[in-house]
């Protein structure tokens, strides 16, 4: 079916109750543990349902955000999302205590007793009006990002169409565009401020409703973090301090040369090449044929997923005024579809909405029938390899996207995947350090950022900026308010992702091969088990990092 064509129903919070009253007594007075499991079965195929219609309801007020009638859906789905994790939870309590345990963990896993035991540590019926005004705070941000209107050079875009004009290779044309961009968030930054104030201090007291110090640890068990902890992240941006920070100054050393300047400014940090960066060549219908094209040359499996999300038009990608920013993709478990959400903008990153978040959809499919829908629970830095890693094993195929300038992608997309392991490291560090102390001021969490960027990005000089220069720069960074500490797992993926781009330049297929088995794993097993059953490493092991980014700078060269 087509995605257009999927019908939304608004969720019966009356039913949901119903349905899991009845649940949470049936499966508490069960006999056995196959008993147990059926019932279980009618819990995938009700909250299938459930969770389909909230998925269609969100994605269909992310491409119109000023659409009266879907504008007020998103927000009953803000109240009525934290309603339905806590009933869920009550019933994964029981499951979690059955004395069936064996026989459910033989069918469901280990992995999933696990999250349910985080799951459970993390929410109560008393932190549920916390929640609620939690994802209220986080639709004003979006609302904020998404309603942008920038005057530049006589028209009037939003932050994602003014992206072509803050990596053009005219030097003044994106200084004046990022001067556009700064002054926009100057305009906003107070609200900005204030929303995230607001957040900080509502998820440190359901922090502290919770029996938790502060909110880190609750927002560690929120991530479903399984199989690490604090000292694990903080021991990986040790190494990255240590091996990448000094690679990414070479790479800016050589950005100098490639764009022509003396000395690099923060308006020259996008760009890659004095004659601008490379530019898909078609439209955006082209641009989705080529990728057509491509996914049936890479492989049988891929070939027949594009074909699935082609035929059942599961892409929404133009990017358009009213349209939420940014990028993702979806499962609706009714119709076993991954969608996928975009913002195409004549850019290199609509070819990487090709990659990366087909990448993340390749996974869904093939793990679609499964009938444990726990085994698809994934944990986001074992998510994030699917996606990155589909950015390299594409490669080849680059050609069919750029033309004669793909070589300058292939350069441009290992340079910029390289730089961006310090700055992913930083959003994380920078939200450790709010959260453990949730009693400073805007100003000092801005001062906070400024003293990081020293650290990891002390290449970069923001030139005097009023709004930039001053610590402004997370506030565009939209993870940083929708999912606290998310932003280390896009990290920690993009090193394993890079080992296999080693691993693709020695041996393609045998890479190939196994990152379609790690897909299929998906999460039956812990994260750094999965790794070493596909032959990868894990990021937190020392020496894990300094080699490969010895192994990155060859591959610059």
């Amino acid at each position: 079916m087509k995605l257009s064509e999927m019908p939304y129903k608004r969720v019966d919070m009356d039913e949901v109750k119903s349905f899991f009253d009845k649940l949470i007594a049936d499966s508490k007075a069960a006999k056995s543990g196959e008993e147990q499991f059926e019932l279980h079965r009618k819990y995938y195929e009700f909250t299938g349902d459930v969770y389909t219609n909230i998925i269609i309801g969100v994605f269909r007020h992310d491409i119109d955000t000023t659409e009266e009638f879907y504008a007020k859906e998103n927000d009953y789905i803000d109240e009525i999302s934290p309603v339905i994790s806590q009933y869920v939870n009550e019933y994964k309590k029981v499951l979690y205590a059955s004395p069936y345990r064996d026989y459910l963990e033989s069918k469901i896993g280990k992995v999933a007793f696990k999250n349910m035991e985080l799951s459970m540590k993390s929410i109560d019926e008393k932190i549920l009006p916390l929640m609620q005004e939690e994802n209220a705070l986080i639709s004003r941000y979006d609302k904020i990002i998404a309603s942008a209107k920038i005057p530049f050079d006589g028209e009037e875009y939003n932050i994602s169409l003014l992206r072509k004009f803050l990596t053009n290779s005219d030097r003044d044309t994106r200084k004046r565009a990022w001067k556009a961009l700064s002054e926009y968030f100057l305009s906003v930054t107070d609200e900005i401020d204030d929303i995230y104030d607001q957040l900080v201090k509502n998820r440190t007291k359901q922090a502290k409703e919770l029996g938790y110090d502060n909110f880190i640890e609750l927002g560690y068990n929120r991530m479903t973090r399984n199989s690490y902890r604090r000292p694990e992240v903080e021991n990986f941006r040790k190494q990255v301090k240590e091996s990448f920070v000094p690679l990414v100054k070479k790479i800016q050393e050589k950005r100098k040369g490639q764009i022509g300047v003396d000395e690099l400014k923060y308006y020259d940090n996008d760009v890659f090449f004095k004659n601008g960066n490379p530019e898909p060549t078609g439209t955006p219908e082209e641009i989705m044929e080529a990728g057509l094209k491509m996914y049936r040359e890479l492989s049988p499996e891929t070939a027949e997923f594009f074909d699935f999300m082609t035929e059942n038009e599961l892409f929404d990608v133009l990017g358009r005024k009213t349209k939420k920013q940014g990028g993702y993709m979806n499962y609706l478990p009714k119709y076993k579809a991954p969608i996928i959400f975009a913002n195409f903008n004549g850019t290199s990153g609509d070819v990487d909405v090709i990659t990366h978040e087909c990448g993340h959809a390749f996974q869904g499919y093939v793990t679609r029938n499964d009938e444990i829908i726990e085994h698809n629970d994934l944990t986001m830095e074992t998510a994030e390899i699917h996606s990155m890693s589909m950015e390299y094993f594409t490669y080849g195929w680059m050609d069919k996207f750029f033309g004669d300038r793909s070589e300058d992608y292939l350069k441009m997309h290992l340079q910029d995947s390289i730089t961006f392991i310090p700055y992913g490291c930083m959003v994380d560090e920078f939200q450790h350090i709010v959260y453990e102390k949730p009693e400073m001021t805007p100003v000092e969490r801005k001062a906070v950022w400024k003293e990081l960027e020293k650290t990891y990005r002390p290449w970069l000089d923001f030139d005097g900026d009023e709004f930039f220069d001053e610590g402004g720069f997370w506030q565009k960074q939209g993870h940083i308010f929708w999912n606290p500490f998310y932003y280390i797992d896009y990290v920690l993926a993009s090193v394993v992702a890079m080992q296999f781009k080693v691993w693709m330049d020695k041996d393609y297929k045998d890479a190939w091969n196994h990152y379609l088995e790690l897909c299929k794993l998906s999460v039956s097993d812990f994260y750094e088990t999965e790794l070493e059953k596909v032959n990868l490493k894990s990021p937190f092991k020392d020496g894990t990092i300094a080699e490969l980014a010895e192994m990155m700078e060859s591959k610059l060269d």
